[in-house]
């Protein structure tokens, strides 16, 4: 089985890339080079060349991890946004489609709104996103069931590694160099270190996805907090007490995003699927830590 990893430079990419290490059967792409790392130069959104390296390279499973993610560049950015997490995951799915193989792709909790919520989204819930982001994203999903490829969609959400630019990254700079800080306390959801969500796929793609496994899943860490209640407990573990971090409202930071104040997802359906455990956030942002720190 041969397994081509797309984005593979970014968070989930990097993770990925530690779990194959020297395996030959993964081929890790990206529209950019990464020092000391092997990288098959790969547009996603040109369906000739996906095509052209899917078949050369006898592709079963392809994971998706390129995304657009910049939420607030991509109100205005608005082509670029589309064209890589709407039409690429589209491309990508009519060629697995064409070769009978598997497209793993990574989606995200924006697909919601979060209004007037305080339980749990489930797969079955309709979708309406609040900003370009998350519509981009749910047009994505889209072209991946329209395509009737076999297909494995993973919603995740507030996703942090040792990798690229993050909020545990970004929180750990600034409790370290600041003597206070304000920080969103009217948004909910749950953070996903992605090596947790880079294992799940592994072992999943690993063991062989079967016929009645392929779907629309949910995939975040357990437990539930606000970016306020995160950065607290990024200071608090990594020992920057002498910031003083203070909650604030969404409508404090002049021309913000609007994003959901509520996007807890519900893994009931990945744990009975695969039967597997997943870690609670608090225990994974510490795993992670120690690895930074």
């Amino acid at each position: 089985m041969k397994i081509l990893v797309t984005g593979s430079n970014g968070q989930l990419g990097r993770e990925l890339r530690l779990l194959a290490g020297d395996r030959d059967d993964y081929i890790f792409s990206d529209i950019s080079a990464l020092d000391g790392c092997e990288t098959l130069n790969l547009d996603i959104t040109d369906s000739d060349k996906v095509r052209e390296v899917v078949l050369r390279e006898n592709i079963d499973v392809v994971i998706n991890c390129a995304a657009y993610t910049d939420v607030t560049k991509a109100e205005t950015d608005v082509e670029a946004c589309m064209l890589l997490n709407a039409t690429a995951p589209g491309i990508l799915a009519s060629v697995m489609k064409e070769t009978g193989g598997l497209l793993v792709h990574v989606s995200t909790d924006y697909v919601f709104s979060g209004r007037d919520r305080a339980v749990p989204y489930t797969e079955d819930v309709a979708c309406d996103p609040l900003n370009r982001y998350g519509l981009s994203k749910y047009e994505g999903e889209r072209a991946v069931l329209q395509s009737g490829c076999r297909h494995i969609i993973l919603r995740t959400s507030w996703l942090y590694s040792e990798f690229g630019r993050n909020f545990v990254k970004t929180m750990l700079e600034m409790t370290s160099s600041r003597p206070e800080l304000k920080v969103v306390d009217d948004q909910r959801g749950t953070p996903t270190y992605a090596l947790d969500l880079a294992e799940f796929i592994f072992e999943a793609v690993g063991n062989g996805v079967k016929q009645h496994e392929e779907g629309l899943y949910h995939f975040s860490d357990e437990g539930e907090c606000t970016w306020y209640e995160f950065a607290l407990s990024i200071a608090g573990y990594s020992g920057h007490d002498s910031c003083a971090i203070s909650p604030c409202t969404s409508g404090e930071f002049a021309g913000a995003v609007e994003r959901p104040a509520y996007s807890v997802l519900d893994k009931s359906k990945i744990k009975e699927v695969f039967g597997i455990s997943i870690p609670h956030w608090k225990d994974s942002l510490r795993n992670c830590l120690d690895n930074l720190i």
